[in-house]
């Protein structure tokens, strides 16, 4: 059986993938991954994937690309699969990506949809209302014919050694930036907590994207070592992996630490909620006002002035929440 799972969107997302595709992958002969361009480096680090599509789907995303014949006949063209799990956040439809599939030869999907699917669909799943996305993927997937195999969490392959980048002896990693600036705990927050994070005692190191260099240069100061733009999806994973914890907002990354088993305090504003988006599997303590006003805005610029979720949180908060998860650990 060729099996064919589905996420579109970013990285995060396809992380959160990993659990469900790896059911997929222990009853299917071969499983293919197909991914947007934003989800593309999250998909090479998942054990379960055996081939990767990548396609930026114009219906997903902060800035969809237009619509082109040619590159929707190309898709389906290549498509080669006997059954497939479309896999959506909640507030999103499986239905665009459905139809590609059927027209692509597909004979059974399977996807969350509270949409009438007509015949897009053989398995027409109904997410339970509160499930953190891992669980919603795993559910879908067990409704479709793929239990769950082994350990539930969230995993990836290997990480690479990732010493030489940040020296010896333990740590904490700050990872300032978010895809979505509404998610973001202000530059000057971040600063502050590195400074405190040293003056306790640890040993900080700031992570972020090459886009990102001026940030992590200007949080990491002289009191912490500065990785931004120096680390790729893998190597990040091994930066995440030997840290003690890891401060981040709600993107990418506190999902990839979750993935290599490191505890993570999550600066999250809830734009979307907490319980279905909070690191998954691991240690964690959430900071943030979770019933501000943006609360379940899906806002991607912060809509109350002041951003009040996050910049009420303080670097003493960060300090007492690296400390207590350190302790437990």
């Amino acid at each position: 059986m060729k099996a064919l799972v589905t996420r579109l969107d970013s990285f995060g997302d396809v992380l959160l993938a990993g659990p469900a595709i790896r059911a997929v992958a222990a009853r299917a002969d071969t499983v293919t991954l197909l991914c947007g361009p934003r989800g593309a480096p999250a998909a090479r680090l998942l054990p379960g994937v055996d081939d990767i599509l990548v396609w930026d789907a114009p219906w997903v995303g902060f800035d969809p690309p237009p619509v082109g014949r040619g590159e929707v006949e190309q898709l389906i063209d290549t498509i080669d699969a006997d059954t497939a799990l479309i896999l959506t956040s909640f507030h999103q439809s499986p239905l665009p990506a459905a139809l590609l599939l059927r027209l692509a030869g597909v004979g059974h999907i399977a996807a969350d949809s509270e949409d009438y699917p007509g015949s897009l669909l053989d398995v027409r799943h109904h997410r339970a209302p509160h499930a953190h996305e891992a669980e919603a993927a795993l559910d879908l997937a067990e409704a479709a014919g793929f239990p769950p195999a082994g350990d539930p969490r969230l995993r990836v392959l290997p990480p690479p050694a990732t010493a030489g980048l940040t020296g010896p002896g333990p740590y904490v990693v700050l990872h300032p930036g978010a895809s979505v600036p509404a998610r973001a705990w202000s530059p000057e927050r971040c600063a502050e907590a590195v400074r405190e994070l040293s003056a306790a005692g640890h040993r900080v190191v700031v992570t972020g994207s090459a886009g990102e260099r001026d940030l992590t240069a200007y949080v990491a100061g002289e009191h912490a070592l500065d990785l931004g733009g120096r680390t790729g999806a893998a190597e990040l994973s091994g930066v995440l992996a030997g840290a003690d914890a890891v401060v981040t907002g709600n993107t990418g990354p506190a999902h990839l630490a979750a993935a290599v088993g490191t505890p993570v305090v999550s600066l999250f504003a809830p734009v979307v909620p907490a319980e279905r988006w909070r690191p998954y599997g691991v240690p964690y303590v959430l900071l943030g006002d979770q019933d501000a006003p943006c609360a379940d805005s899906r806002a991607r610029e912060c809509p109350v002035p002041g951003h009040p979720c996050l910049d009420t949180v303080t670097a003493h908060d960060v300090v007492t929440a690296v400390e207590k998860l350190r302790g437990e650990a």
